[in-house]
C-alpha cells in the first residue's frame, strides 16, 4: 500500500520520462537509417539533431522531477511533455532547412525555464519550512497548475 502512494506522486512524470526515452529510440533508428542511406549532408544534418538533443536531455530530465518533487508533478509533467513535442518539431526541423529547427529551439526554452522556475520556488519553499515553519506547497501547486496552461501561448 506505501508504495502504492509513492508511485502516485510520481506516476506522471515516469510516463514522460518512458516517452522521453522512446523518443530518443526513435532518434538512434532515425540516425542509423540516415547512416545506411549513405547521403553524407543528410547523415550531418540528423547527427547534429540527435547531438543537439541529447546535450540538453539530462537538464531536461533533472529539471523536471526536480519540479515534479519540489512542486507538484502534473505541470511538471505537462511542461515535459510540450518540451518533448517541441523537442521533435526541432529534430523534424533540423532535417530540412536551418530556419525550420528556429521556433522548436526558441518555444523549447519555455517549459524548461519553466521547470527550472518550478525548481528554485520548491528549493525556496522547503528551506522557508524548514527554517522558519512556513509552508506554502498547496499554494505552489495551484498557482504551478494555473500558470502551466499559459505555456501554450504562442
Amino acid at each position: 500500500m506505501e508504495n502504492q502512494v509513492i508511485v502516485e506522486h510520481i506516476f506522471l512524470l515516469v510516463i514522460v520520462t518512458l516517452f522521453s526515452v522512446l523518443q530518443n529510440a526513435f532518434f538512434a533508428v532515425k540516425l542509423e537509417r540516415e547512416g545506411k542511406s549513405g547521403c553524407a549532408t543528410s547523415f550531418d544534418r540528423v547527427s547534429c539533431a540527435v547531438r543537439n538533443c541529447m546535450d540538453a536531455y539530462p537538464t531536461f530530465l533533472a529539471v523536471m522531477w526536480c519540479a515534479g518533487l519540489c512542486v507538484s508533478q502534473a505541470p511538471a509533467a505537462f511542461a515535459g511533455v510540450l518540451y518533448l513535442i517541441v523537442r521533435h518539431k526541432y529534430f523534424v526541423g533540423y532535417m530540412g532547412q536551418t530556419s525550420q529547427s528556429t521556433p522548436g529551439f526558441v518555444f523549447g526554452k519555455r517549459p524548461i525555464f519553466f521547470l527550472i522556475l518550478m525548481c528554485m520556488v520548491g528549493i525556496l519553499n522547503y528551506m522557508m519550512a524548514y527554517f522558519l515553519g512556513r509552508c506554502y506547497k498547496a499554494q505552489l501547486k495551484t498557482i504551478t497548475s494555473l500558470t502551466a496552461s499559459l505555456l501554450l501561448i504562442p
